[in-house]
């Protein structure tokens, strides 16, 4: 069975989740970040696990322009879908409904909430005086949480 983690990311939470799940899903994985989506042909993957990061309080773009277009072959796969995100409980949840359509949502297989960082040093200026203006936070915060990858991959393994 063939793999394709393909992730978009702003500062890097959603590319060391996809690299973790590439640790602990069976061989071959191929994992891309959504610039190079052009080069990966849909077909060549049995299962695909699109992961994404809530960054302005939204999903990047090119990710969920990428998952519209190409709803119909997505949804012809095994898929799993994961998001990393700073918040907890319900708000997160409506973040998750927000991120992927819902028509992908009841398609995947498995879904994951990874949690999310706040990394100072891969912020911009602009970035940093708003996430301590809005967030009230002035230092790295991690709400990661490998737990939830680690149970996401093996759900994915066992064929969810």
């Amino acid at each position: 069975m063939t793999t394709l983690i393909l992730y978009a990311t702003k500062h890097g939470c959603t590319k060391k989740a996809a690299a973790m799940l590439e640790k602990r899903l069976p061989p071959p994985v191929t994992v891309q970040p959504i610039e190079r989506s052009g080069e990966i042909d849909l077909e060549d993957f049995d299962t695909v696990i699109i992961g994404g990061s809530i960054h302005a309080g939204r999903l990047q773009s090119k990710l969920q322009r990428y998952c519209e277009q190409n709803a119909q072959a997505l949804e012809k796969k095994r898929l799993g879908l994961y998001l990393c995100c700073m918040f907890e409980g319900p708000k997160r949840q409506t973040q998750l409904e927000e991120a992927f359509a819902e028509r992908l949502r009841a398609r995947a297989c498995c879904i994951g909430l990874f949690g999310g960082e706040l990394l100072f040093e891969k912020m911009s200026f602009i970035e940093r005086a708003i996430v301590k203006k809005v967030a009230k936070v002035s230092q790295n915060v991690s709400k990661f949480d490998e737990q939830a990858v680690e149970a996401f991959a093996r759900d994915m393994t066992r064929g969810c």
